[in-house]
């Protein structure tokens, strides 16, 4: 096998002692959102090790900006957790969808609202251990609300709360979907800008 040529980007030195090669694999379950995979890999060293990972088709998620600084949020039944969550805006992408095309998508689905203006706002890979899921993350605002249009078996409610509201709400132990988090960080740094 040739050297990777790609050299490490901040540094410029070589990741290699770092990198696993597959040397076999099988797709173990495909589902209607995830496909789980089992590889073999051989690590630096010349062992081999196991890697089980789900390949995601990845995702938007959407802070939704009113004109009086208020964010719009989600309460909404996870079934994994068997509990209520509040969280942003978010949507897996669909076939040969952009991610801002997602992004407006979802948030008209979901809010009832569209937006004049969006802006990047960044990218987090959730569970880099086991899922190549990448979200990207969006700042929506001029909003004009225009109603809901929730897939079938959608339900959730909506939700308008200042940035101080979502906090204590994270002190409080309240909000855990960590997409949220992460969004809410960021947002509220670009919000302030540089440090």
């Amino acid at each position: 096998m040739a050297d990777d040529p790609r050299p490490d980007r901040k540094s410029g030195s070589s990741e290699r002692h770092l990198e696993e090669t597959r040397v076999d694999g099988a797709q173990v379950f495909d589902g209607a959102l995830l496909n789980v995979h089992r590889d073999t890999v051989q690590l630096p060293s010349g062992a081999n090790a196991i890697r089980e990972y789900i390949v995601h088709p990845g995702a938007v998620l959407i802070v939704p900006v009113l004109s009086d600084g208020r964010l719009i949020v989600e309460r909404q039944f996870r079934y994994p957790l068997h509990r209520v969550v509040t969280e942003f805006p978010a949507g897996k992408l669909d076939a040969g969808e952009s991610p801002l095309a997602t992004a407006r998508r979802e948030l008209t689905e979901e809010t009832g609202y569209v937006a004049a203006r969006w802006t990047h706002l960044g990218l987090i890979h959730p569970t880099v251990s086991y899922s190549t899921e990448a979200i990207e993350f969006f700042i929506a605002e001029d909003l004009t609300h225009v109603g809901q249009q929730l897939d079938d078996g959608e339900l959730l409610d909506v939700a308008e709360m200042t940035s101080a509201e979502i906090l204590a709400a994270l002190d409080r132990g309240e909000l855990t979907d960590a997409k949220t988090v992460a969004a809410l960080f960021m947002y509220l740094r670009k919000r302030s800008g540089p440090a």
